[in-house]
């Protein structure tokens, strides 16, 4: 069951700031003819009396001829530089073999029924499998492969009924995200007739006698003024088989009247229909949780915690709320409290903040609690009883990440699914005392004894000490000349823990390279003080910790700068930006993938607005200056000789706009001083997103394309 949830010196002077920040005219690198030229538009904003020139404001309409031509005209030029690189195919033939790693989710029970998610081989697209039984016969129940041949609609979320005789789940096209509900008879495999749309990243509580649900939806064109329709998300009840509102457009509000537009509801229902619960997330340091008794007719939403600046998260069962808190504890806690008597003079702690990092992803299984930790940046699990008892803690097959937990408070099977760098995805069946036995994993050909996975930790400028994760064939010499992809993020409370979702890096490690992914501030691996340490002014900090990663690998002789690339994507492409405009002469190449690159403007596209609280906003005064100062698109330096430079964007990305990545390749094509050996290149993807919900087939072509470019670049023999 899951639900995404929402984490330049240029051209014309720059006046009225404390340093020089001005290129003047059409003075353009050394980056070879060939490269397409953008024109130049100059348009001036004033931040509170500062002077910012934008050459290349003409670029944010994507609808525009003009920018639909300079688009393909990049495309071909990339092309013409990917295609030519020597071993290509090879490459992408060996890619094609690790992507073919299936996937496995732990199962969901429900009823009778388990569901889970699996994708096999070269399926685009995950499949949703049903069995009565644990033991029972598989059968797949929602296959959305079937839509469309080349897998461009993506299954996006999904909620059984409590008694698993329905499905509610959500469809959406070309990586867009914006849902369409239906829902499914388990039993019969018959689609009802609800299509219910703008049900992005939703949330679904079903009613114990499966007459309806209450979920979360966002406004019509036209229902809101123009740019506010990612917002406004609000709950709303749909009745099942209700004549004539199959659409859900006649759905009563049942939440978010004069909520705060950037306010984020998710909605939980007790199972036997008493409790309704909302949780209104306030960005990615606060939230609140609001309870109503179904049965009380006059009750309205009792807000139960506490309106200061923390998160928490709630689980119900059994007349009780078992909520996980950062108050007044970073690294986590875990509080009780009586449905009847929720405030917060009532709760109870039950679980105490320890040096390991609570997730909020705790789950109530068969009378237990399954408390999963970030321990030094790598995943654990431990079972407590409802009053907080340790029971004990579940052994780990190795330095990994927990990817999911499946279970119920009214069925003892409890699961958690597993996987680390060069282990595959495997799911566990574990007893409520702790022991662990093998469900399900996926076939491949990767034998992690050939590989060596190490956690470095190195000072950051600030004396920080941070972790890295660092994969290499064992054996490997370290020879300072080893090329070595560096990864990151460092943001938005998200935890970098080992993963096999990033597969593909096990290409750079055949050919005897090295990955390493550095667990940066702003993420969640030590608590809510390790993410306040990167963000807002304090974002720098992120960038800091990358740099100090780099030049870590460098002194210990696992690579130089000659032979170093780096990796990030979404927040981690801001960090790619700020990186290389901050230290270009660190990297050899830089592959920065949906970025966000204009933080003076970003807030200004899709769904930005969340993010404020995480960043700021160059509107506000007293944020300008911290967000300027790191600003990628602020500060390229003509004839600069960058790393080479590939961006990565897609025409359908709803969350970060890729207007970031079409002007930052304008503006360093005309300004960096590169030859054509480290070109800047922009790869726009069509019929795509983000990334989520992307198919197999196009994962193949940019990773193929990803990994050409860092062959090419690191000289690496293939």
């Amino acid at each position: 069951m899951r639900a995404a949830a929402f984490a330049i010196i240029f051209f014309a002077t720059v006046f009225g700031l404390s340093q020089s920040r001005s290129s003047e005219g059409s003075a353009n690198g050394s980056n070879p003819p060939d490269v397409p030229r953008a024109k130049v538009e100059v348009v001036v904003d004033d931040y509170h009396g500062h002077k910012i020139s934008d050459p290349y404001r003409w670029l944010e309409d994507s609808k525009s001829a003009e920018t639909q031509q300079f688009a393909e005209q990049q495309n071909a030029h990339t092309r013409k530089a990917l295609d030519s690189v020597p071993g290509r195919d090879k490459l992408r033939a060996r890619l094609e073999q690790l992507l073919a790693i299936g996937r496995v989710s732990a199962p969901y029970p429900a009823g009778p029924y388990y569901f889970y998610e699996r994708r096999e081989g070269t399926q685009n697209q995950p499949v949703i499998y049903v069995r009565e039984g644990l033991q029972g016969k598989d059968r797949a129940l929602i296959d959305v492969n079937a839509l469309a041949p080349d897998g461009t609609i993506a299954l996006d979320w999904w909620y059984p009924s409590n008694d698993g005789k329905l499905v509610a789940y959500g469809t959406s096209p070309n990586g867009s995200e914006i849902s369409t509900l239906r829902v499914i008879e388990t039993a019969s495999g018959r689609l009802l007739p609800e299509q219910i749309g703008r049900t992005r990243a939703a949330s679904v509580a079903w009613m114990p006698d499966n007459s309806g649900f209450y979920y979360t939806k966002y406004p019509r064109p036209g229902d809101v003024p123009a740019g506010q329709e990612p917002y406004n998300r609000h709950v709303f009840f749909h009745t099942l088989g209700a004549a004539g509102n199959t659409d859900g457009l006649k759905d009563p509000l049942i939440f978010g009247e004069n909520l705060d537009p950037q306010h984020w509801p998710s909605v939980l229902l007790s199972k036997d229909g008493r409790w309704l619960l909302v949780q209104v997330d306030e960005g990615w340091t606060k939230s609140e949780l609001l309870l109503k008794d179904l049965h009380d007719l006059k009750a309205g939403f009792l807000p139960i915690t506490s309106g200061k600046d923390f998160l928490y998260h709630v689980r119900v069962s059994e007349g009780q709320l078992y909520i996980t808190t950062n108050e007044d504890a970073p690294r986590y806690r875990v509080f009780k409290v009586a449905c009847s008597a929720p405030q917060r003079t009532h709760w109870k702690e039950i679980i105490p903040e320890s040096k390991d990092t609570i997730e909020e992803s705790i789950r109530l299984i068969g009378g237990r609690l399954f408390v999963p930790y970030v321990r030094n940046a790598s995943g654990a699990l431990s079972i407590f009883d409802l009053e907080g008892k340790r029971i004990t803690d579940v052994a780990m097959p190795t330095l990994g990440s927990i990817y999911s937990i499946g279970g119920r408070p009214d069925n003892k099977d409890a699961f958690f699914g597993f996987f680390s760098f060069a282990m595959p995805t495997t799911v566990y069946h574990v007893t409520l005392d702790g022991r662990v036995s093998q469900w399900e994993t996926v076939q491949s050909d990767i034998d992690p004894s050939k590989y060596e996975v190490r956690q470095l930790w190195f000072n950051s400028k600030d004396g920080t000490r941070v972790p890295m994760f660092v994969v290499h064939k064992k054996g490997l010499t370290l020879n300072g000349k080893n090329p070595t992809v560096l990864s990151g993020y460092g943001g938005f409370n998200v935890g970098r823990t080992p993963s096999f979702n990033r597969n593909a890096m096990l290409l750079l490690v055949e050919h005897g390279g090295v990955y390493a992914d550095a667990q940066l501030r702003g993420g969640n691996e030590f608590g809510e003080e390790w993410h306040r340490g990167g963000m807002l002014d304090k974002k720098q900090n992120t960038f800091d910790d990358f740099i100090a990663a780099a030049e870590y690998l460098i002194a210990q002789k696992y690579t130089d700068k000659d032979h170093l690339a780096i990796q990030g994507g979404s927040n981690g492409g801001l960090l790619m930006g700020a990186v290389f405009t901050q230290r270009p002469d660190l990297f050899r190449a830089v592959v920065c993938q949906v970025p966000l690159l204009d933080m003076l403007r970003y807030q200004k596209f899709q769904i930005a607005k969340l993010w404020i609280p995480e960043y700021g906003s160059a509107d506000d005064p007293k944020q300008f200056d911290s967000i300027y100062a790191y600003s990628p698109y602020h500060h390229v330096k003509q004839g600069t000789v960058y790393p080479a430079i590939l961006f990565m964007t897609a025409d359908s990305d709803t969350r970060v706009d890729p207007m970031h990545a079409k002007k930052m390749t304008a503006l360093m094509q005309a300004q960096a001083g590169n030859g054509a050996d480290r070109p800047i290149l922009l790869r726009l993807d069509t019929k795509a997103g983000h990334g989520i919900g992307k198919p197999i087939g196009k994962i193949l072509e940019d990773d193929t394309d990803f990994w050409s470019f860092v062959f090419w670049q690191l000289a690496i023999s293939n």
